[in-house]
């Protein structure tokens, strides 16, 4: 019996451990969240994963399995990915209030991401930075989305650059 007693407390502490490590990371600024991106019968096609650095989120892209081509790439302001068209994301993420675009004179905002450009094998990666986002206003009450576009964003046309229907989507979930 305190053989028991003695591994349980162990278990306790290991935990204990892990949850203090994990908080510790928190605490000194180090949040991250990955979504995992799906078409909308929900075959998988790829992550993205969002970390805060130095007050600025890191996003990386990779996709697969879809269509050749450049595709536009949002964050979308809520957690939802529910198909046929994802519409249940919503707008892009905009905390800012600026328009769509790195080429608009009234943005860009922070939803606003660089192209995905998939090869023959519908295989392709993106990694850019978020000026100024944070977790907290990624990671709201309702969450955040990365949503691919079917076609390439021409960076001016406010409010989706002219990008097309969404074909994959995936919800920001912490890690």
């Amino acid at each position: 019996m305190r053989g028991l007693a003695v591994a349980a407390v162990a278990g306790l502490m290991v935990a204990g451990c892990v949850s203090a490590e994990k908080n510790a990371r928190y605490m000194a600024g180090h949040f991250r969240a990955q979504a995992d991106l799906a078409t909308p019968d929900g075959t998988p096609v790829g992550t993205a994963v969002a970390e805060e650095i130095d007050g600025d989120i890191r996003v990386i892209v990779e996709a697969k399995g879809m269509a050749e081509g450049v595709h536009g790439v949002h964050i979308h302001a809520v957690g939802k990915c529910e198909g046929p068209d994802f519409a249940s994301a919503g707008g892009h993420w905009n905390p800012t209030a600026h328009q769509h675009g790195k080429e608009n004179p009234m943005g860009p905002h922070m939803g606003d991401l660089p192209n995905l450009n998939l090869n023959k094998d519908g295989r392709g990666q993106i990694t850019f930075t978020v000026k100024g986002g944070t977790f907290a206003g990624l990671m709201d009450q309702d969450g955040a989305a990365l949503v691919v576009h079917a076609g390439e964003d021409d960076y001016k046309t406010d409010p989706s650059g002219n990008s097309g229907g969404r074909i994959a989507c995936g919800v920001f979930q912490a890690r």
